[in-house]
């Protein structure tokens, strides 16, 4: 089960990511800073922080909840994560990063990113697999894999490659997992 955790956890955030808020922040940084290592490390500990919280919440809420309903209410979250995806994120101008003097692009990059990440899809859908899954280790691991396989194209690539994804037929993918996901957990949970 390690690895199916590990393995559906990357898998799911890779693909609800793209088209993200958090990508869109990825990208406003990369064009504002041109520095990518820095951005990556701190999307790294951002999201390994974040998704380390969250799927320990999870797997928390799973143990302390746990009984037969637990698996109707993880299969309607994962199939409302599935009409989420289809709604195309933005980031509001209030989200966007500030740099104040002295600030690294790392710890900019960091802190913005844990913010931001909060109650995010990709964030709610952590708790999920923490919950479905209760290991809090391969679940972070998966996620943090899966939000930097979606975000350090477009922080080493930019922008040039952003316009060019076919962004609505990623956010369908990213629906019909999460649906598929969720009436696995009902059917055979």
């Amino acid at each position: 089960m390690t690895l199916e955790a590990f393995l559906i956890s990357t898998g799911l955030v890779a693909v609800a990511e793209i088209g993200d808020k958090t990508q869109l922040l990825a990208l406003l940084l990369a064009a504002r800073f041109r520095r990518p290592w820095p951005i990556l490390g701190g999307i790294f500990v951002a999201t390994l922080a974040n998704h380390a919280l969250a799927a320990g919440l999870g797997a928390v809420a799973a143990a302390w909840l746990d009984g037969p309903w637990m698996r109707w209410v993880l299969g309607g979250l994962f199939l409302a994560f599935a009409a989420w995806a289809l709604i195309p994120d933005k980031l509001e101008d209030e989200e966007t990063p500030t740099t104040r003097p002295g600030a690294s692009i790392f710890w900019t990059t960091t802190v913005a990113f844990f913010l931001v990440e909060m109650g995010d899809k990709t964030q709610v859908a952590t708790v999920a697999l923490g919950a479905q899954f209760q290991d809090v280790l391969q679940v972070a691991a998966g996620t943090t894999l899966g939000m930097m396989l979606a975000n350090a194209p477009v922080v080493l690539v930019g922008q040039a490659a952003a316009g060019r994804l076919p962004l609505t037929l990623i956010r369908g993918l990213a629906a019909l997992a999460f649906a598929l996901i969720g009436l696995w957990i009902l059917i055979f949970g």
